[in-house]
Formats: C-alpha cells, sequence, structure tokens
C-alpha cells in the first residue's frame, strides 16, 4: 500500500513558477515508477511528466518539455515537479500517482494508487 499527498499548488500569473510535491508512505516507494497527471475541466486526465523507478529516465510531454522538470529523492520517498513559464492553459488539477515497476507508462489505468489532487491556477 502506497499513500500519496500532493502540495505545493496555488494561484500564479502567467511566467511564474510553482513547485508541486508528491510525498509518498511506505517503504516500497523505490519500486513504482511516479507520474504527474493533470486534468483541466472538461478534459481527460493526461500525463503531464514521469520518472522511473530508479530515476534513471523520465518523460515529459510535448506541453512540458522546457518548462518542467521532474526529480524524485528515494530517501525521502518525495517525487517533484518544477514548473516554470506557466500558461493559462497549464491550469488544471495535478496528481500524482505511482506505477509498480521501473518503467513509465502514459496510461492512467497503469497507476494503481493515486494522491488526491492540487489545483493550480494560472492567470493571464
Amino acid at each position: 500500500q502506497v499513500q500519496l499527498v500532493e502540495s505545493g499548488g496555488g494561484l500564479v500569473q502567467a511566467g511564474g513558477s510553482l513547485r508541486l510535491s508528491c510525498a509518498a508512505s511506505g517503504r516500497t516507494f523505490r519500486t513504482y515508477a511516479m507520474g504527474w497527471f493533470r486534468q483541466g475541466p472538461g478534459n481527460e486526465r493526461d500525463l503531464v511528466a514521469g520518472i522511473s523507478a530508479t530515476g534513471g529516465s523520465t518523460y515529459l510531454a510535448d506541453s512540458a518539455k522546457g518548462r518542467f522538470t521532474i526529480s524524485r529523492d528515494n530517501s525521502k520517498n518525495t517525487v517533484n515537479l518544477q514548473m516554470n513559464s506557466l500558461k493559462p492553459e497549464d491550469t488544471a488539477v495535478y496528481y500524482c500517482a505511482a506505477k509498480f515497476g521501473n518503467s513509465v507508462a502514459r496510461d492512467t489505468w497503469a497507476y494503481t494508487y493515486w494522491g488526491q489532487g492540487t489545483q493550480v491556477t494560472v492567470s493571464s
């Protein structure tokens, strides 16, 4: 069992930055690939960034490339998403999710555990 708690969301102006953090419980965190998904109003939940269980491989959606960075610290059971140059279209609820195994997947069904979500709102 893995419990995930996100933090760091909020309201920011376009061009600003936010850092989302996800704290995981349990001693098996290092066996899970982690993903940050987002879901805007009326939209599907999509993968924004992912990182392998070892941290050796990352994935960024095209919309995130050049602006977002994902990282993890297996000694602290945390995964972070640094978001720079934010745009109004980044407005969404952001979810942290855990998938057993090393590799990142883009499909929501591959992830077993989910956080409660944190709201990110970017004003123009």
